[in-house]
């Protein structure tokens, strides 16, 4: 009797039970002059607002609107790569998607850059997960935006974690994976799966594991490393590109993960066993998976697309487009390679 009065809403005696939601927000130190890695727009009016995820963890967020734009909006939430912070890549992806007519926010994740949360830069599937959902609870409560009409941007890391909000959130209209990763998949596996076995996976339990037992005892989570500032002679062409882009002018910001520190060396534990985009086949609204022809990631996108469901005789809102000679970071900041224009018309198309 317990459990059904629960699930009904009514507590054992009968009362209705009220849920409060106080939206108590953290205090955030914001940096409210421009501090990006790309030129400001003057097609577009910049803010900085803040919300409250289902956690209760306050995130910090650039706000994009096109400037003189009226009535209520399409909008998007944009975040990634994986590691990096909304003044990078997001914001650009925002941006630019502001000047072409849509309300958008560049946010950055629980435990990372200007938003809330304790301890500093770890990530969780689950909570990152419902980063974005919380993005899409301030944007369709925005009397700006038309709350019908919102959609969402995840690059590289954050690719995959926005299939896995849409498969979660049916308020999100429209979806594009940009220069996706699988973090799940490559924590798990490695990068090609090159250890996809338990044995490997073992070994990566007993480190983290004394990783952890570490930071107990000293009080003090240990970083991870972000990309190296120098790198070795036989370093792979995609760690020289993430060179190129988080440890240069063209991309470095302070806040950073990647181009600094790094993540929490223990953020790995939670992803070797909670795979992402399993329900990404119950999809019902429009999803668009964006992949350099070169990226060291096309596999991820490749096989993420594979998990969509594309229903026989039925308009096919399931879209894979490969940009051909791209590479993983080509698609984070350069816009004569990034095709806006079929970005635009995605976003168009599936936000009415």
């Amino acid at each position: 009797m317990v459990v059904l009065s629960l699930l009904s809403g009514i507590n054992p005696i009968g009362a209705a039970i009220t849920q409060q939601n106080e939206n108590t927000m953290e205090k955030l130190t914001l940096t409210h002059e421009w501090d990006k890695t790309f030129p400001k727009s003057d097609k577009v009016d910049h803010s900085k607002v803040t919300f409250v995820n289902r956690y209760g963890i306050t995130l910090a967020a650039d706000i994009y609107k096109p400037k003189g734009a009226t009535g209520k909006l399409p909008a998007i939430a944009v975040c990634g790569p994986f590691g990096a912070v909304k003044e990078q890549a997001a914001g650009l992806y925002a941006q630019e998607m502001a000047e072409r007519g849509f309300l958008t926010i560049a946010f950055d994740p629980s435990f990372t850059g200007e938003s809330g949360g304790t301890p500093r830069y770890m990530t969780s599937p689950d909570i990152n997960t419902e980063d974005f959902s919380a993005a899409v609870d301030y944007l369709v409560t925005n009397p700006d935006v038309d709350a019908g009409k919102v959609g969402i941007i995840g690059i590289c890391g954050w690719g995959g974690l926005a299939i896995n909000a849409a498969a979660s959130d049916p308020r999100i209209k429209a979806t594009l994976a940009s220069t996706m990763y699988d973090m799940s998949r490559v924590t798990a596996n490695g990068y090609f799966d090159a250890n996809d076995s338990a044995e490997a996976r073992d070994a990566l339990r007993d480190q983290l594991a004394q990783q952890r037992t570490e930071d107990y005892r000293t009080g003090h989570p240990k970083l991870g490393g972000g990309v190296p500032d120098v790198l070795p002679e036989d370093a792979p062409k995609f760690l020289r590109d993430y060179h190129d882009y988080y440890k240069t002018q063209r991309g470095y910001h302070p806040r950073s993960l990647n181009s600094n520190g790094g993540r929490n060396a223990t953020s790995p534990i939670p992803w070797i066993n909670f795979p992402l985009m399993s329900r990404a086949n119950e999809i019902q609204n429009a999803v668009m998976i964006l992949h350099g022809e070169k990226a060291h990631s096309f596999y991820f996108g490749s096989d993420a697309y594979k998990k969509l469901a594309v229903t026989p005789g039925k308009d096919n809102n399931k879209l894979f487009m490969v940009i051909p000679g791209a590479s993983h970071t080509d698609l984070y900041d350069q816009k004569d390679i990034i095709p806006f224009n079929e970005v635009e018309k995605f976003f168009n198309e599936y936000l009415k």
